[in-house]
């Protein structure tokens, strides 16, 4: 059973993920933050060329983005059920 609210943004609606790399868009937030770990991590070994170097910090900020988005949405339900509980 779902309580999400139908108006509530969910990471999933086009207008939550608009700007970011399709193959980005449609990862979970668990897949996103991995990714970003990896990413993270061969920038801090320091990449073989400066190209390399843009390129992954391009797609960390991507990255990044997508699980704030994921977590945005997250607090958003989480709000939104809290407003629905009945209180005691």
């Amino acid at each position: 059973m779902d309580n999400t609210p139908s108006d509530a943004p969910t990471p999933t609606d086009s207008s939550a993920v608009a700007g970011l790399p399709g193959d980005v868009a449609s990862l979970s937030y668990e897949q996103a933050r991995d990714e970003l770990v990896s990413v993270v991590s061969e920038l801090e070994q320091g990449a073989s060329t400066l190209e390399r170097s843009l390129a992954l910090w391009e797609r960390g900020e991507a990255l990044a983005r997508r699980c704030e988005e994921w977590l945005m949405g997250a607090r958003e339900r989480l709000e939104a059920a809290r407003r629905q509980a009945p209180t005691s």
